[in-house]
């Protein structure tokens, strides 16, 4: 199995702070995350506690499946990409950081979930049930509550659902509501604190069973060269972002383009599309 393009550096809001040694990650950390969640009876286990449903087989997670259907439109890549006999999809996405366009984005990948999952000229009957998840380690909606679920509904009739089998999740480690039981505030609570001291006195059978995998993770060596190495990779990456900004700021500067300047601090999109024009490679 190949895993590739995440980053092992400890990056918030688009922003790069300090790397971290494979020992001191959290499950909050892709690497750690997609390393864990590829064992298929931990996804498992983790879906049914989330979705709060019994899933009798899953298909291997993919990590980091890339979905980009048109060469002039925005791919999106996913975290976590499971399929169940049955043939439900769910999707897994650790997010940090600050609430940013959540909802948009969850709308964006169910779309692209879906043009994927059925070919031209098929009925929208062959559409199937999907779940999209996002663990954060934020409050998304600040109300308190440790999840959030999401269907469409009838605004006129609230009891009425739409029916098109599309449901978004959104997890809040740090939730102060008692609206879940004990053993998902335990679980959330790991995602931030995956360490050995947690765990041993954590009451959860899930959470004990999770930080088997994480200690058989982070003890690989095999797994340890391939973090280095994606670490290594980064350092690169941030580098050649670092000469290109500087750059684009220089062609911006000279050109008295201040708005364009901002605009492309804020927007990647605008930034990449400005990178194409002045050729920065």
């Amino acid at each position: 199995m190949v895993f590739h393009d995440f980053s092992v550096y400890d990056k918030i809001e688009g922003e790069y702070t300090m790397e971290k040694r494979m020992e001191d990650l959290n499950l909050e950390d892709d690497f750690l995350f997609s390393r864990v969640m590829c064992d298929e009876e931990i996804c498992r286990c983790v879906l049914e506690k989330i979705l709060n449903i019994s899933i009798r087989k899953i298909v291997l997670p993919e990590q980091q499946k890339t979905i980009d259907l048109l060469p002039d439109s925005k791919g999106v890549r996913l975290d976590i990409y499971v399929n169940d006999d049955i043939g439900t999809i769910y999707n897994c996405e650790m997010q940090r950081g600050k609430r940013g366009p959540l909802p948009k984005r969850s709308r964006y990948y169910q779309g692209n979930i879906d043009l994927d999952a059925i070919s031209k000229g098929e009925p929208y009957t062959r559409l199937r049930r999907s779940y999209i998840i996002f663990i954060c380690t934020f409050d998304p909606f600040t109300e308190g509550r440790h999840i959030y679920t999401f269907q469409n509904t009838c605004l006129e009739s609230p009891g009425l659902l739409l029916g098109d089998e599309a449901t978004k999740l959104f997890l809040n480690t740090r939730g102060t509501l008692d609206d879940v039981d004990d053993e998902m505030k335990e679980f959330l609570a790991y995602i931030e604190n995956t360490t050995d001291t947690f765990a041993r006195q954590a009451k959860s059978p899930l959470v004990k069973k999770i930080h088997q995998r994480v200690t058989a993770v982070k003890q690989n060596k095999e797994m340890e060269a391939e973090y280095m190495t994606l670490m290594q990779r980064d350092r690169e990456n941030i580098e050649q972002g670092e000469r290109r900004m500087a750059a684009l700021t220089e062609l911006l500067l000279d050109q008295k383009r201040t708005d364009d300047l901002k605009r492309a601090i804020k927007d990647e999109d605008y930034r990449e599309q400005l990178y194409r024009h002045f050729n920065i490679g």
